[in-house]
């Protein structure tokens, strides 16, 4: 049994995982070392030395033409030989990026038992960003995002495609900020799951049907709700009249004296004394035949230069049907994307052990490597990239892993990260751009 990490990628920021890697060229193999953060842009990075990809630099990188089949841009170019271009704009805050596509090699370390193996290269699209808008020049995505959404371009599909994983991923977020990815795993035989949805007939992102919400021993009527599961949004949303039943009974619950604090996007906020929170209610998510997901830490703690100054229910409204669990209600999990069964799985994980992981099997049985299509192979232009989704704005909650200090609330930023993106691009950086993209798709 193998667990492929990802070795390999220029100090990306992807779905809320800031991930410290070695590059092709330069480094020597280690492990992967992964931590996820809700203080995103120039604050993460203020003590990193940022490296920026550039094609021209890499002995293994190669143009993609508009002939290849993973270009969906290819009815814009004018010769078949043409580099083949991107173009994406976002719903959020008139983002957009556009560049050209090229081909590298995604090193992996496969792990079997916790050990580091063998060496595992796989082909990969990158997206090197030549003009960026919006949220990229205000430091979002400094280093980049990776797409691991179900298109063919995502580096997940790739790597399924090419035999050397199972066609499923799971990723982690724990209580200290920090996270893992595994390629290839399915999950423990334990874990709770539900069903994707489509939309429109198609699998075009992470859809999931929730049918009740519950705030402590109360599940509440009329707050099912679709929504897209999407940890590089920092936090979660919710149709408008299911967040109002929610937050009012949360409100109810709690015992501490409601406040408000400037410039945060949410509107229960609660004083607390600077050494510990309240009791906080549970909040369950009820999925279809019982399955239950218990959100661990529903809240926002807001830090003060004399320690904890209060908290907040850290969920917001919006417009529309379909909502977005984001990042803060996976902490504790690990979350299971089975592109085979097309289901989501959970379970309660430290992030740090596959206990499960001598019974899985994270590479089909019997399947060939498969090379990426080649440059010569023709093929119809595939579905377009879908735009991402409304990505939450809030300050860190706490000090992260990466910054292990303290911030006051006055100084405290608001975070801008966008996750799991039916843009199945990964965006890398090219010299001339400090920042490339962070997407999420909304269904």
């Amino acid at each position: 049994m193998f667990h492929f990490l990802l070795r390999w990628m220029w100090e990306v920021i992807y779905f809320g995982f800031h991930a410290i890697v070695c590059n092709v060229l330069h480094c020597q193999p280690v492990t992967i070392v992964v931590w996820c953060s809700v203080i995103y842009g120039a604050s993460i990075m203020q003590d990193r030395d940022l490296s920026e990809y550039r094609p021209s630099g890499s002995s293994s990188s190669r143009h993609v033409p508009c002939s290849h089949q993973l270009c969906e841009s290819s009815l814009n170019c004018k010769s078949s030989k043409q580099q083949c271009p991107y173009t994406i704009d976002y719903y959020t805050e008139n983002t957009s990026s556009s560049g050209l596509l090229v081909e590298d090699t995604l090193h992996l370390a496969s792990v079997d038992d916790h050990k580091l193996n063998t060496s595992v290269q796989a082909s990969v699209i990158i997206g090197c960003g030549m003009k960026q808008s919006g949220g990229y020049l205000d430091g979002v995505a400094p280093d980049g995002l990776m797409g691991l959404g179900p298109g063919e371009i995502s580096v997940p599909s790739v790597l399924a495609k090419a035999g050397l994983i199972r066609n499923s991923f799971s990723m982690c977020f724990d209580d200290e900020d920090s996270g893992r990815i595994y390629f290839g795993d399915k999950g423990p035989p334990t874990q709770e799951s539900t069903h994707f949805l489509p939309s429109d007939g198609k699998y075009e992102t992470y859809i999931v049907g929730v049918e009740a919400c519950c705030i402590g021993n109360s599940c509440l009527k009329q707050t099912g709700f679709s929504a897209v599961v999407d940890s590089g949004t920092s936090f979660t949303f919710l149709p408008n009249e299911v967040y109002e039943r929610i937050a009012k009974e949360f409100d109810r619950r709690i015992n501490a004296t409601i406040t408000s604090y400037p410039g945060y996007p949410w509107k229960y906020c609660y004083k607390s004394s600077s050494q510990e929170l309240p009791k906080v209610p549970h909040l369950k998510l009820v999925f279809p035949l019982n399955n239950s997901f218990v959100v661990f830490n529903p809240v926002f703690v807001v830090y003060g230069i004399q320690g904890i100054s209060g908290f907040c229910l850290a969920v917001q409204p919006m417009e529309g049907d379909v909502g977005t669990i984001g990042q803060n209600f996976m902490t504790g999990y690990r979350m299971v994307f089975d592109r085979e069964k097309m289901k989501l799985g959970w379970s309660p994980s430290n992030c740090q052990d596959l206990a499960d992981g001598k019974r899985m099997s994270l590479s089909p049985n019997g399947t060939p490597s498969n090379p990426l299509p080649t440059n010569e192979q023709q093929s119809t232009p595939g579905g377009r990239a879908v735009a991402p989704a409304v990505a939450g704005r809030a300050p860190p909650s706490k000090p992260s892993a990466a910054s292990h200090t303290h911030l006051p609330s006055s100084s405290l930023k608001f975070c801008y990260i966008n996750l799991l993106p039916l843009l199945v691009l990964w965006h890398l950086l090219v010299s001339s751009f400090p920042i490339d993209t962070g997407t999420t798709t909304h269904g």
